[in-house]
């Protein structure tokens, strides 16, 4: 597992499970704390049909920066045959997510055993 820091108020954790990545994200991801999640999508290295889940299970808030990193990091994946999947939106992220539209761009689980599963969320 590797943790990165984004000050007090962010954090991000890689854990590797069965078929996936998984980025457990924690606190506020916004334009002074979306680094660590930026470079955390660089260094995945995409084989064709990997699946990263990033957990937002633990995330009070996200502003447009985390989500233009977010929709970077998919063109990335989406290249090398890749996707990436979001897990556990709770209620401020989610309501961002869906009046954005990005709800309709990334599939939504309700929690990794969900998507692992493969049982997405619906709106």
């Amino acid at each position: 597992m590797v943790s990165a820091q984004g000050g007090d108020r962010f954090t991000l954790e890689v854990r590797h499970v069965e078929g996936a990545t998984v980025l457990k994200l924690a606190g506020e991801l916004d334009h002074d704390t979306a680094e660590p999640l930026r470079q955390a999508l660089e260094a995945v290295t995409f084989d064709g049909g990997e699946r990263l889940l990033v957990d937002f299970s633990d995330v009070g808030f996200c502003d447009s920066t985390g989500l233009n990193v977010l929709l970077r990091g998919r063109l990335t994946a989406e290249r090398a045959g890749a996707k990436i999947e979001l897990v556990g939106l709770r209620r401020p992220v989610e309501r961002m997510f869906r009046i954005t539209g990005a709800d309709e761009i990334f599939p939504v689980y309700a929690d990794v055993e969900d998507a692992l599963a493969g049982h997405p969320q619906h709106h």
